[in-house]
């Protein structure tokens, strides 16, 4: 009975765990506190040197469960990212990836050598252990926080973070190889490497061409489909192991393949996947917990500390410096992406690599990946937000996104219906506007649905879904939270072809004799932004409007509020003193009025 009452302990245990993951992702997001540490702290707790007295050293089942849960986030972060978005970052972000992980290990190699009194290969072992930044740390800890990070940063670490675990596991698995059998060259290093990524590319891109044909194709029971994917992404990264290409950057590739295509129920995919995620991250910390011997720490806590500064505020930053110095990113840029390097269950799972294949030292280098990222979360997890304001590298998010309802329509893939909740200080309930590529479909009032003709006009309170593409539905969120206050625009940056975002396209035409349909004639400047872009304004976003193109000078309030006028050389040329007389006149009239004058 006794052996019965302990299972039933361990379900309750792990239940209760899970259910605490659940509940901790609520805390986070409110917080923004790096709540992977509690769990390090209760596996430490429930540890044998801690009161739950669980003795726990099955370094095996530790790889077992690091594998899987690595190449599950490695999935998730492939499938949430848009080649689009990287597409600009591929290059530097590469060049972080593969040159600034080798240098981040040969910087923090010597210190690792003298603090810890290792030779040349078991501290390079070191470094490689803890070079990898970790993707899923990252943007948990940068959603936590309330931050927004602007397109080109927030693109060139999500791809960085994406790719570089491969190469990470690559540069660790070569060095353990090394240490074992005593030889190696680098002719067959550099075989190695091409082979697993040449091989790693072809099966993720098979594997997640397979995926997208089985999703849409094959009429899977609802609920599902997400379960078929999960599955599958571990199938792609256990038959590119076995082939003994790298299975990592396999499953990364699928992830970009199967979330750049159109698939049947994407968002119960992606919704099911960061739960997965969430949950995998937890496990992997409470395993560091439950695998750390405070006994050891104390005799290597020193060094594995030095280590851990060394690491985060010299070898990482000249590794991000001399990794971008071709590329155009501003010092700004560079310091933030620096500084955002944090280490989390990528390095716990390398630290397990030595242990299971019996290096002498193997629970050294584990206990220096646990300090190093007990170091990261404090230091650098707390003060992420503050860093990015401070280097003006990203915008606090003014709301939390709406809650949006996704509905796939069985029998095509290129709509779904998208429905929120109509707040009375939102864009579209105040200006009733909503992108060109998206339409109201149905309505939802006092439990009756309608049609959007029978609901107008619209009331705050009532749901609304409509018909969007998939790839942006995401971006109709902006349409559904309450707009921010905008200010009036700076006068001095108006000029002879600047005009204020409140002017209308009627005025416009009447100015300068551009074609504009009579039901466009009262939208502004502004709302012409908000419709017809694919995603929230942005300076130097360029429409163009009949024969002349409309730039982005200045936001406010999430809106465009400055306009440059881009116009034909002959047109600029020949414009009318009388109408450009009239254009400054009106502009005067507008500025005085808002301004109060």
């Amino acid at each position: 009975m006794a052996s019965l009452d302990s299972v039933s302990i361990a379900i309750l245990l792990g239940a209760v765990l899970v259910m605490a993951g659940i509940l901790s992702s609520l805390l986070a997001l409110r917080f923004g506190a790096p709540l992977l540490l509690v769990f390090l702290l209760i596996g430490m707790l429930a540890g044998d040197a801690g009161p739950g007295h669980v003795r726990f050293d099955d370094v095996r089942t530790t790889y077992l469960v690091g594998s899987v849960a690595l190449a599950l986030i490695l999935f998730d972060g492939g499938l949430r990212t848009r080649f689009q978005a990287i597409r600009a970052v591929l290059a530097p972000s590469m060049v972080l990836a593969t040159a600034g992980v080798l240098l981040t290990a040969l910087i923090t190699a010597p210190v690792a050598k003298y603090a810890l009194d290792l030779n040349w290969t078991e501290a390079l072992l070191v470094g490689a252990v803890v070079a990898s930044t970790d993707a899923a740390a990252v943007f948990l800890l940068v959603h936590a926080q309330g931050l927004r990070l602007r397109p080109r940063v927030g693109a060139t670490l999500e791809a960085e973070s994406g790719t570089n675990d491969p190469f990470a596991v690559f540069l660790t698995l070569m060095l353990v190889e090394l240490i074992s059998v005593g030889q190696s060259s680098a002719l067959h290093v550099a075989l190695e490497l091409g082979r697993e990524a040449v091989l790693g590319s072809i099966v993720g891109f098979i594997g997640g061409r397979l995926v997208v044909l089985a999703l849409n194709r094959v009429a899977l029971p609802q609920g599902l489909h997400a379960p078929f994917v999960t599955t599958a992404a571990l199938v792609i990264f256990g038959a590119a192991q076995i082939g003994h290409a790298s299975g990592f950057l396999s499953v990364y590739l699928a992830g970009i393949i199967v979330g750049n295509r159109p698939t049947r129920a994407h968002n119960s995919v992606v919704t099911f996947l960061d739960a997965a995620t969430w949950l995998a991250q937890i496990v992997m910390f409470v395993m560091l917990g439950l695998l750390v011997s405070p006994q050891r720490l104390v005799v290597s806590i020193i060094p594995a500390v030095l280590v851990a500064l060394v690491l985060m505020l010299v070898a990482r930053p000249l590794a991000v410096f001399l990794c971008l110095a071709p590329f155009r990113f501003n010092w700004r840029e560079k310091t933030f992406i620096a500084w955002t390097g944090l280490r989390g269950a990528v390095a716990i799972f390398l630290a397990s690599i030595p242990m299971l294949v019996g290096l002498s030292k193997a629970y050294l280098y584990f206990d220096v990946a646990f300090v190093v990222v007990i170091i990261s979360l404090l230091l650098q997890g707390w003060t992420l937000a503050a860093a990015a304001r401070r280097l003006h590298v990203a915008l606090p998010r003014a709301d939390r996104a709406p809650r949006r309802v996704e509905l796939d329509l069985p029998g095509q893939l290129e709509q779904q219906l998208v429905g929120y909740s109509v707040r009375p200080k939102s864009l579209y309930f105040r200006r009733g506007l909503v992108p060109s590529w998206s339409k109201p479909t149905l309505v939802i009032r006092d439990q009756r649905i309608l049609s959007p003709a029978e609901a107008d006009p619209i009331l705050a309170g009532d749901y609304i879904y409509l018909l969007a593409p998939p790839e942006k539905a995401e971006a109709l969120d902006r349409f559904f939270v309450d707009m921010l206050p905008s200010s009036a625009p700076d006068p001095h940056l108006l000029g002879d072809f600047m005009v204020s975002g409140e002017h209308t396209l009627g005025e416009l035409a009447e100015i300068y004799g551009v074609a504009v349909g009579e039901d466009q004639t009262r939208l502004t400047l502004s709302d012409y932004f908000d419709i017809h872009l694919d995603h929230a304004p942005k300076e130097g976003a360029t429409l163009t409007l009949d024969t002349i193109d409309l730039v982005a000078r200045s936001l406010s309030g999430g809106r465009v509020n400055v306009v440059g006028l881009r116009l034909p050389e002959e047109q600029e040329e020949t414009v009318p003193l009388t109408r450009m007389a009239a254009l400054k006149a009106g502009l005067s009239k507008m500025w005085s009025s808002v301004a109060g004058i």
